[in-house]
């Protein structure tokens, strides 16, 4: 899959593909609706499969001070769509000049000067350009005039209703992954490179791979049953484990980050990139009062998860 991260410098190959538009964030079941439909356009046509989005996430720049709320960064959707199939991902820098743009500029300078695309596909809710003036609508009536077809997804309801980030974030706030999971389409995953901690864990018979979440949606505090791929280096490969998330309250810290433990391996993971699923919620963050009932929890947490594991 090549990235093109800026609609003023395309090749000839970056240009005339079938592309869905939008954020992506999670790229949950209603994305990948989307997506289907691009890559249908894109068969018909003989064309490239194609994803337009923007780095960063446009709430960033609108409103930097809000709380973390993104349930993927750009590696991490970038993996995702690699995986469905798609050939060119245009991550468009998303700045003042480009939220600048009016409806039509954007569809004039992206859609068809800068990225010559023959086909997009939208959701029924895509607004877009300056003040969010430009809808699905608008979009129909300037791809009439300027030669390039569109189509507009429903939207996705699932068994517990609308198919949302914004409903996914709720679940996976309130400790159920399997729900964000049943809308998102795979497991919610946390990826990141593994940084070196304190090193409790290894004196206490349970070294983890530490993983900042410094950016991203906070999912509720407490430990979890996780599946883990080491996305390289000499260790790269699925694994099994437990994981904390949040504040390790015994030791008294103060920034949140994701601790996971890989059964039955041996082996330094420092600088490896990481990507970690989360399957159950076993139990909220506790504080301790002596490391021994610390160990004997954790000892516990690591039986249950496997059990549970064990069926996934």
């Amino acid at each position: 899959m090549r990235i093109v991260r800026d609609y003023q410098y395309t090749t000839d190959s970056d240009r005339g593909a079938s592309a869905a538009i939008g954020n992506f964030d999670g790229v949950h079941l209603g994305h990948q609706t989307v997506i289907d439909i691009a890559r249908s356009e894109a068969t018909r046509l003989d064309a490239p499969l194609g994803v337009l989005t923007f780095e960063p996430h446009p709430r960033e720049v609108f409103a930097p001070d809000a709380p973390p709320f993104r349930l993927t960064g750009p590696a991490a959707r970038a993996h995702r769509l690699e995986k469905l199939g798609v050939d060119v991902l245009y991550e468009l820098n998303f700045n003042k000049a480009l939220a600048s743009l009016s409806p039509e500029d954007f569809i004039d300078r992206v859609i068809c000067e800068g990225l010559g695309l023959r086909h997009v596909v939208v959701g029924a809710d895509f607004h877009f350009g300056k003040g969010r003036a430009g809808n699905v609508e608008t979009l129909r009536a300037h791809g009439a005039e300027r030669g390039f077809g569109v189509s507009v997804a429903e939207l996705l309801a699932g068994d517990t209703g609308e198919i949302s980030s914004t409903a996914i974030r709720k679940a996976l706030a309130e400790g159920r992954p399997r729900d964000a999971a049943a809308m998102l389409g795979h497991w919610h995953r946390m990826e990141g490179r593994v940084v070196r901690g304190d090193q409790r864990g290894r004196d206490l018979g349970y070294p983890t791979a530490n993983m900042s979440i410094d950016g991203l949606h906070q999912p509720k505090f407490g430990v979890y049953a996780v599946l883990a791929d080491v996305l390289d280096g000499p260790h790269r490969g699925s694994y099994q484990g437990a994981a904390s998330l949040g504040l390790r309250p015994t030791f008294g810290g103060t920034v949140p980050n994701l601790e996971t433990y890989l059964f039955d391996f041996k082996g330094d993971l420092y600088g490896s990139e990481m990507s970690v699923a989360l399957i159950d919620y076993l139990r909220p963050e506790e504080k301790f009062d002596s490391l021994d009932a610390l160990i004997a929890r954790m000892d516990a947490d690591c039986t249950r998860a496997r059990q549970i594991l064990s069926d996934v």
